[in-house]
């Protein structure tokens, strides 16, 4: 998926304007939720998201989503990660 299909998506979708979000390299963060749903578009770099004990690897090109409160832990690999998220009430 490109950049321009992405934001096309979300607007069908009723999401608003993403905002870049940039995340350090080999960083992470545990199980936690957010209060929102969110769909995110990879710049750069990868992001690994985990659900119920499932791992994904999301690189440069893919979307990735979260229900709202969905549980989950995230890691950023080696150059980190860039993504674009917009979060749905």
């Amino acid at each position: 998926m490109t950049k321009t299909e992405f934001i096309h998506m979300l607007m069908q979708e009723g999401y608003p304007e993403p905002i870049e979000v940039r995340q350090a390299p080999n960083g992470f963060l545990n199980d936690h939720t957010h209060p929102f749903a969110v769909k995110a578009f990879v710049i750069d770099g990868s992001i690994q998201i985990v659900i119920q004990g499932n791992c994904k690897t999301y690189l440069a090109g893919d979307v990735f989503q979260l229900d709202f409160e969905q549980l989950h832990a995230e890691s950023y690999g080696p150059a980190g990660v860039v993504y674009l998220a917009s979060r749905k009430q």
